[in-house]
C-alpha cells in the first residue's frame, strides 16, 4: 500500500508521496512512487502511482519509452492534459488486461497525473483503474490514491484554492504522518514536489527520510498540539 496526495492552488501544484512498497514482519521495500516525466521544455507532467507496483513501473516504463521512440501519440505530442490523462488511462488499462489475462490475477493500480502545459491551467487528475479519471475542482481541490482515509480530515480543514504553497506542503505532511501513525504500510521516505503555475519546472523537491530533523519536528509538533487541543475541551455537562 502507498499514499500519495496531489493539491492543485491558486499558486500551483503540492505533491506529496510516501516511499514504502511492502510492509511485513520480515521485510520492508521503498521505492518512489512519483516520477518527474522528460518532456519538451514547455510542458511539467508528474505521475505518482499507488497499487501494484509491476503494474505501475510497467505503464511508466511505457510513458517514457513511447517519448524515447518518438511515438506518434506520447506526452509531447498531446496537447491537452485532459487528453494526456486519457492516454496514461488507456496504458494503465492495457496493462491490467493484460496481466489479468495471463494469471487470472487483477494488479490493479492507480495514478495522479499533474502539471502543466505552456499556455494551460495547471491541473491534477485522478486516474483510476477502468482508465477513466476525475480532476480537482473549487470545492476538492485535491486528490488522493493509496491509503487515503487517516490522511483526508485534516485535508479537508485546512486546504481550498487559496492556500499557500508552503502551508499545503505542511498540511500534506502532517496528512502523511496521520496516515504513517494509523497504517504500518505506509512510511518514509517521504517525497514533496512543489510546483508553481507557469515555471515549467519544480520550484522545490523535499525527500524527507525516516529521521529527518523537520519531519520529526512536524510530527512532535503536530501531536503536542493535538494534545493541548484535546485537553481544552470542555467538559461533558452534567445529566439533567
Amino acid at each position: 500500500m502507498t499514499y500519495c496526495i496531489g493539491i492543485s492552488l491558486n499558486e500551483g501544484l503540492v505533491l506529496t508521496s510516501d516511499s514504502r512498497t511492502n510492509a511485513g514482519i520480515d521485510h520492508v521495500s521503498t521505492y518512489s512512487k512519483m516520477n518527474i516525466c522528460k518532456t519538451n521544455p514547455d510542458r511539467f507532467l508528474v505521475l505518482m502511482t499507488a497499487g501494484n507496483l509491476a503494474t505501475t513501473q510497467s505503464v511508466v516504463e511505457q510513458v517514457q519509452r513511447d517519448i524515447r521512440d518518438d511515438n506518434k501519440t506520447n506526452l509531447n505530442t498531446l496537447n491537452y492534459m485532459g487528453d494526456i490523462a486519457d492516454y496514461v488511462g488507456d496504458l494503465l488499462v492495457n496493462r491490467i488486461r493484460r496481466y489479468t489475462e495471463s494469471s487470472g490475477f487483477v494488479p490493479d493500480a492507480s495514478l495522479i497525473l499533474a502539471g502543466q502545459i505552456k499556455g494551460g491551467r495547471v491541473r491534477a487528475f485522478m486516474i483510476y483503474p477502468q482508465g477513466n479519471h476525475i480532476t480537482t475542482s473549487e470545492e476538492t481541490p485535491y486528490l488522493q490514491i493509496g491509503e487515503s482515509k487517516y490522511g483526508k480530515p485534516v485535508l479537508d480543514r485546512f486546504i481550498d484554492l487559496d492556500t499557500s504553497m508552503d502551508d499545503a506542503a505542511i498540511c500534506s505532511l502532517i496528512s502523511m504522518d496521520s496516515t504513517m501513525k494509523s497504517n504500518a504500510s505506509v512510511g518514509p521516505p517521504i517525497e514533496v514536489l512543489m510546483y508553481r503555475k507557469d515555471a515549467l519546472v519544480a520550484e522545490r523537491h523535499y525527500r524527507f527520510g525516516p529521521d529527518h530533523p523537520y519531519l520529526l519536528q512536524i510530527r512532535q509538533q503536530w501531536a503536542s498540539q493535538l494534545y493541548n487541543a484535546f485537553r481544552a475541551m470542555p467538559p461533558l455537562p452534567l445529566p439533567n
